[in-house]
């Protein structure tokens, strides 16, 4: 369990998609200006990367390497399509926020990488816990970007008022700009963490 533990777990820091590796930064931009287009976002691929590393772990030995790339993507398109239909049945309103980005997970980078890195070389419990890792460090930073623009640019967390009505909203946070500038603060927050709990192991 403890193999798995740390599978797991590197997701979250080490590793982390966005505050690390620096992958999959479009819709940390597009879709965080508010924490529940975030959340949804995240849980999205989390299921997306999960479920698509499961099923090339479990058939990686029947597929011939020549065409593994379209058949990694038609995997993946199949998933999303299923998280869409999904949204749009039960989530209306966030499915026509998020809209064209739902879309776009298909191309996700660190979705085909953990594919092609890790899911396609182990078995599938390992393949089962790096996909929720990493999707969970992914929906993790999308959250901690929301949830500061919104808070930051709106004054609000979820839709509530967190702060003073008569909060002078800072605008630039939710535009793409604000976005950009603060995950650059918050990648060189990660790096100094990174590097503080290396240190001490």
């Amino acid at each position: 369990m403890h193999k798995f533990w740390k599978i797991f777990i590197k997701g979250f820091v080490s590793e982390n998609p966005i505050f690390v590796l620096a992958m999959s930064l479009c819709p940390a931009l597009a879709v965080t200006t508010s924490a529940a287009n975030a959340i949804t976002m995240g849980l999205s691929v989390m299921f997306v990367i999960t479920a698509n590393n499961v099923v090339v772990s479990f058939t990686r030995k029947l597929i011939n390497p020549k065409v593994r790339i379209p058949i990694y993507i038609t995997s993946i398109a199949t998933i999303v399509t299923v998280v869409q239909l999904l949204l749009q049945a039960f989530l209306p309103l966030l499915y026509r926020e998020l809209d064209v980005y739902l879309a776009l997970i298909v191309v996700f980078a660190i979705i085909l990488a953990r594919a092609e890195v890790f899911a396609s070389k182990n078995s599938v419990i390992p393949s089962f816990f790096d996909g929720l890792g990493m999707g969970f460090g992914f929906t993790v930073a999308m959250l901690i970007i929301g949830i500061i623009r919104e808070l930051l640019g709106n004054g609000t967390v979820f839709g509530y008022e967190i702060l003073w009505s008569s909060y002078p909203s800072v605008l630039v946070m939710i535009l793409p700009p604000g976005g950009f500038i603060l995950i650059g603060y918050l990648v060189g927050a990660t790096k100094i963490l990174n590097a503080y709990l290396e240190k001490r192991s």
